[in-house]
């Protein structure tokens, strides 16, 4: 023991005294690991503490412990229901419509809130002033407080609900049961329940959703409530929702986007590494004749190996305790930057699960990334000290598997943590896996190139530059790596912003729609079709909408499905209310799949249908499959003839279930109208005189919904890109380290040129043109395999054509490759600063 002990210490020790000797190198490596460790730990943190945060407020969410909800008044049996569990506590009436403002001729499409009873129980309704939320019980109203900013109204000012109009009591800053981002296409009005009935604009085909909102005992477990009433609920098309299943589905909105982000974040930490593993090379092989001599004095092989694996290990724990400090303080920016993105107010906290986690990340990664270059130092031979051998070249093909093997395992189970998903982590390992392996041969292609067709001719600069690109201790196959993947995803994330915009985005053509207007009754369709034609502009769409439920699927009734626990079945399909239509012709965003387009039958038995390939594969139905539906009392028998492909994207009325034109003419239906307004004005001035005239109808501006969803995405895109220039910044780490680990060489390599007459202009022009190149090389590769991504991204994920943007190409890859001059130049200064006296006795010492 004693023995063991005494070993310990001296490998320490001797692992401190090198290290000491050699602590610019180390901290550079070290630099390394706590980029790529913050990265990884500030967004896992703050996805942790989101969750934590939506659990904790849970309840200030939903503003009650449970809600009973429906989409239509509810029956006798779901008031039993209610009543067994002490009655609602309060009840709401919510539905989309157009507002008036009389006193400043403004419209805006808003959700009214008919409320009834004390909500909310927990959190508050935020208003100015404070007592406008007990004020507005009295008859008024209150109105979002952006909308209040936009129109520029005041308290005691009036809004125009259908046929009532009630007193702006106050603004309202927040409720629960509103997100930021719906919100901002339609936000919230709260008016006394008792006036919603007054407005007349609950009427047929109008989307009502009815809520009874509960405070329960602390004693009343949700999830044994979720488990006796929900199934009950369901059969009579009611759900029930917790402050729990609340918090759940919130969490689940934000994972995949904090996985994305930690995915970024890891491919940070790989960079990292891969600047670890070549600048352990350089740096192993500068110990050669430390270690020979070490040998020499009697150290065994293993030893030597573990003195410098001492080194990593403390290497990689430093790394890791300064990368979750760093990711701590970074956590604090993430709030401001995704903005009311997030559904709560988040306090950061530094917990013991993130130190453990970056710990162990700095610990893994730096030693499982050094374990390969360290391999050489079990072959140095004691004869060396005196260099009358050369380095063996030869590792353990076994011991270097093993390494390969360790590395890819731990890759894929991280990747598999982060995810959740098995297809999904072996996919994203082997993208990396790609990534990389194009990058490499690439590097090392253009080395065997340039020695191949290497020009003599060219000058004497130009010709030493070049040969610094594939002489020993290069760092060509280093930075193409970390240059080339941080432009890669920079670029990546760039153009795949472009295509989700692209997907979203009005053509800017004289046939596409710019505005919608929904719940027209039969009725209204000719009086608003002459309203908005006689205002000068045209009426692209007409598009009857008629509302029905799912009866039976392939001759089994749905109450059948649900009581069939081994049924796959979609839930949705089966309680869902269907807004279908009826034509004869596919549209734009649709591309049949499979079967036979019937545009037009007059048969009231086996209808032909065409369904979108979603609703076939929630429905389970195939080509020739029946299903039955209710249409307000009436049974329809249909036959699925063609499976259609919707683009949901598109800003377009689109449909599930289609029907042929000679059916449903005669169903009870409302309408749906596309127009396109020339400019804001026009727009502004029918949006009045269609509220004035026709106040049921509810208006969606499209070019406003556009003008959100940019800027989601550009909040979106600021956490992203964030997070892809720190691929950067550990990749201009990884830069630093290998330029400071070769610099010996470099220096050496300096006197003797200018030994030999060279100026230090001259050498300063030849790393300038060495790190141009490598800039150049590492983020063009980047950008080109980013085109190359994307354009497959395009095809299997967006099914669109991808034509990419110039923007990466004129501004990252020159930006980049700047940085990497600037860096390679600033940092080898003091290569012309020695005398080639002072360098060349030093070598001799």
């Amino acid at each position: 023991m004693g023995k063991n002990n005494a070993g310990f210490s001296w490998l320490l020790k001797m692992a401190w005294r090198d290290g000491k000797a050699s602590y610019g190198k180390l901290l550079l490596f070290v630099f390394s690991i706590t980029l790529g460790v913050a990265a990884v730990v500030s967004v896992h943190s703050f996805s942790q503490v989101l969750k934590e945060n939506i659990a904790l407020q849970s309840k200030s969410l939903l503003g009650a412990d449970y809600v009973i909800e429906s989409d239509k008044p509810v029956n006798d049996r779901v008031m039993g229901i209610m009543d067994s569990l002490g009655g609602a506590d309060a009840k709401e009436i919510n539905f989309l419509s157009m507002a008036a403002f009389p006193g400043s001729n403004g419209t805006k499409l808003m959700e009214v809130r008919g409320l009834e009873g004390g909500f909310p129980f927990y959190g508050e309704l935020e208003t100015n002033p404070s007592t406008a939320n007990e004020n507005f019980k009295n008859g008024g109203a209150l109105v979002d407080a952006t909308t209040m900013l936009q129109l520029n109204l005041q308290q005691g000012d009036s809004i125009k609900l259908g046929a009532v109009i009630l007193p702006i009591a106050g603004t309202l800053e927040s409720v629960p049961g509103s997100t930021s981002v719906f919100g901002a296409i339609a936000p919230p009005v709260l008016i006394p329940f008792r006036y919603i009935e007054k407005t007349g604009l609950v009427q047929t085909g109008s989307r009502i959703e009815y809520k009874y909102y509960f405070q329960a005992d602390e004693a009343q477990d949700m999830e044994l409530l979720s488990e006796k009433v929900e199934p009950v609920l369901d059969l009579e098309e009611a759900d029930l929702d917790t402050h729990l299943s609340e918090a759940r589905r919130l969490g689940r909105r934000y994972e995949n986007f904090a996985k994305f982000l930690n995915l970024v974040g890891f491919i940070a930490l790989l960079l990292g590494c891969v600047g670890i593993a070549s600048g352990m090379g350089i740096y192993v092989r500068m110990k050669i004749r430390s270690i020979a001599v070490l040998k020499c004095l009697g150290a065994s092989k293993r030893q030597s190996y573990l003195i410098f694996f001492v080194q990593i290990a403390c290497m990689g724990i430093v790394g890791g305790l300064l990368g979750t400090t760093l990711g701590y303080l970074l956590q604090q920016l993430f709030p401001s930057l995704v903005g009311d993105l997030l559904p709560v107010d988040v306090t950061i906290t530094f917990s013991l699960q993130s130190v453990l986690l970056g710990l162990s990340l700095g610990l893994a990664m730096s030693i499982l990334f050094a374990l390969y270059p360290l391999m050489q130092t079990l072959y140095v031979s004691p004869l060396q000290a005196l260099r009358v051998v050369k380095e063996p070249k030869s590792r353990s093909k076994r011991a270097t598997a093993a390494v390969g093997m360790g590395i890819l395992l731990f890759i894929s189970g991280f990747s598999y943590w982060l995810l959740g998903d098995l297809v999904r982590s072996l996919l994203f390992v082997a993208g990396l896996l790609t990534v990389f392996l194009i990058l490499t041969a690439v590097a090392r292609l253009f080395m065997s190139l340039l020695k191949k067709f290497f020009p003599y001719s060219w000058s004497f600069i130009a010709r030493q530059s070049l040969k610094n690109l594939f002489r020993p201790q290069n760092q060509t196959l280093v930075l193409v790596l970390s240059i080339g993947i941080g432009t890669f995803l920079i670029s990546t994330l760039y153009f795949t912003k472009d295509m989700l915009l692209e997907k979203a985005a009005i053509e800017d053509s004289a046939n596409s729609a710019n505005m919608i207007l929904m719940d027209i009754q039969k009725q209204q369709v000719e009086a608003i079709s002459q309203t908005v034609e006689s205002a000068g502009m045209p009426v692209i769409d007409k598009i009857p909408i008629v509302t029905m439920r799912v009866e039976t699927l392939n001759g089994r009734h749905v109450e059948d499905i649900r009581k069939d626990s081994t049924s796959q079945v979609s839930r949705w399909i089966l309680n869902h209310e269907f807004r279908v239509t009826y034509r004869d012709s596919l549209i734009g965003s649709e591309r049949l799949l499979e079967g036979k387009w019937v545009h037009r039958t007059e048969t009231n038995s086996d209808i032909p249908i065409s369904v979108s390939s979603d609703f076939a594969n929630m429905a389970k139905v195939s080509i020739g499959d029946p299903v039955a539906f209710n249409v307000q009392g009436r049974i329809m028998e249909t036959k699925v003839t063609s499976i259609r492909e919707v683009d949901w994207s598109r800003l377009q009325p689109n449909f599930s279930i289609v029907f042929p034109a000679g059916v449903l003419e005669n169903a009870p239906q409302f309408g749906v109208m596309t127009l396109r307004t020339p400019d804001d004005a026009s727009s502004a001035r029918l949006q009045q005189e269609l509220v004035q005239n026709f106040p049921n109808v509810s208006i969606l501006d499209l070019k406003r919904i556009l003008s959100l969803l940019e800027d989601i995405l550009g909040k979106i895109g600021w956490i992203i890109n964030f997070m892809a220039f720190f691929s950067i910044f550990v990749g201009v780490a990884v830069l630093m380290g290998a330029i400071y680990s070769s610099k010996h060489q470099r220096v050496k390599q300096g006197a003797l040129l200018r030994t030999l007459g060279a100026k230090s202009a001259q050498i300063l022009k030849m790393i300038a043109i060495e790190y141009t190149i490598l800039g150049f090389l590492g983020a063009f590769m980047g950008v080109v395999l980013a085109v190359l991504g994307s354009t497959l991204l395009a095809w299997l994920l967006f099914d669109t054509a991808f034509a990419p943007s110039a923007v990466p190409f004129i501004i990252i890859l020159p930006a980049i490759t700047l940085l990497v001059f600037t860096l390679g130049v600033a940092n080898s200064m003091g290569i012309v600063r020695n005398s080639p006296l002072s360098v060349l006795k030093k070598e001799k010492e």
